[in-house]
């Protein structure tokens, strides 16, 4: 029997577009980056300064709270910047950042800046959370730990009343799904030995995700192996033993994937809260329902799933494919010229491939986020067809609001 208490799910937000698929599909909180300091630097849109208030006032509307990672190295010749960020996070209401540095932890302290302890710090024991439970209320766990060790540390936290600044205990975070690195908490120095692009500033050139060949260095000899990617860790599913995580009493549950597509995004947050939905209010999930969720999760990019060190497994389970599983792709077809609002219908320019009666297609914006429909009926110079042509200016019903300029995809 699980408790009906509320169990935070955190989703990843790189673009306008994700914000609006995340707080459609369901989020709790959102966390997200902007173009300098953080983890994703290079490989998400991200965000600036001037952003912060939009975001902050769209999330307060619609009750979800915000999240800002400063989680990189920091060097001294970055403190002006990194004032400036949390203050401007302060000012503008951000609800916590999510930090790895000393330097950043101590300011947010001095401004009354809430903290969560990043996962590149590798909390792994009781004595570290009561070190940081100094300095912060939430703390993201190294994703190396089993359930066993997260639900004994949890355990402690209540046994020995570990409480942070706000005289509340301690509350834990973990990753639920996404993207797995190869190092240790994602401390790897691949990318800076390679290419002097540090993983450790957001400039990771993921050497990892590439083929190699083995070889022995001192015959020469090849090794044969059944995997060319070596180093390309599959990436974490826990949707089929979600039940487990919870019941180790986690308070927050996040989803990476900043440099991913708002239908990722959409795909994820809203599997996962249907999931701890079922779970918290001791509804039965059926594997008809998980296999529901796990084609659903597959549809959206991904390297192969498998349960990360949470079941017990010493080491990761390797991709043995370079790009994704995925099983639903998009194509650019076009954007929105009108939208006609009385009657539902949408206006389309057509600029690339082609649209057909029947496609399925998502219409993506910075309003609209992300929404999927079907191409029930079909007009083109006000007469029915079938097929709409790169060039074409066609019309079909909608049954949500879309913006102009929103751009219109074919999911193949």
């Amino acid at each position: 029997m699980h408790t009906s208490k509320k169990l935070e799910l955190m989703a990843p937000v790189g673009s306008l577009e994700s914000l609006e698929a995340a707080i459609n599909s369901g989020a709790d909180s959102i966390y997200f980056g902007l173009d300098q300091l953080n983890m994703r630097a290079r490989s998400a849109k991200n965000f600036d300064i001037s952003d912060i208030p939009y975001i902050v006032k769209k999330c307060n509307y619609n009750n979800i709270r915000t999240y800002l990672t400063i989680n990189t190295i920091i060097y001294d010749h970055d403190f002006f910047l990194i004032k400036k960020i949390a203050n401007n996070a302060k000012k503008f209401g951000i609800d916590a950042i999510i930090a790895m540095d000393q330097s950043i932890i101590n300011y947010a302290k001095s401004i009354d800046l809430k903290v969560h302890i990043s996962t590149q710090l590798n909390i792994t024991n009781i004595e570290s959370i009561k070190f940081y439970s100094f300095f912060a209320d939430t703390i993201v766990l190294s994703r190396e730990l089993s359930l066993i060790q997260i639900k004994n540390i949890i355990y402690n936290i209540k046994n020995k009343n570990i409480i942070g600044p706000s005289g509340n205990l301690i509350k834990i975070e973990i990753f639920c799904h996404g993207a797995l690195c190869m190092a240790i908490s994602g401390k790897c120095y691949l990318s800076l030995h390679s290419y002097n692009s540090s993983a450790n500033r957001g400039s990771c050139k993921q050497n990892c995700r590439k083929k190699y060949t083995l070889i022995d260095k001192e015959n020469g000899f090849y090794i044969d192996v059944d995997n060319e990617y070596l180093m390309s860790s599959k990436d974490l599913c826990t949707i089929n033993f979600l039940d487990k995580i919870i019941d180790t009493g986690i308070s927050l549950l996040k989803i990476e994937g900043r440099a991913r597509s708002p239908e990722y995004v959409a795909n994820t947050t809203s599997c996962y809260r249907e999931a701890i939905d079922y779970i918290l209010n001791n509804q039965k999930i059926t594997k008809s329902k998980i296999n529901f969720w796990f084609k659903k999760l597959n549809s959206v990019y991904n390297r192969g799933f498998y349960s990360g060190y949470y079941l017990g497994k010493k080491i990761k389970e390797w991709s043995n494919k370079g790009d994704s599983f995925y099983t639903n792709k998009k194509i650019y077809l076009g954007k929105v010229k009108k939208f006609y609002k009385k009657s539902m219908i949408g206006e389309f320019l057509i600029e690339s491939f082609n649209l057909k009666l029947n496609d399925n297609i998502y219409i993506i914006g910075t309003n609209t986020g992300l929404k999927k429909t079907n191409v029930k009926s079909l007009m083109v110079n006000d007469l029915k067809t079938n097929l709409a042509l790169k060039g074409d200016i066609c019309t079909f019903p909608i049954n949500f609001n879309i913006k102009l300029s929103d751009k219109l995809y074919k999911i193949i």
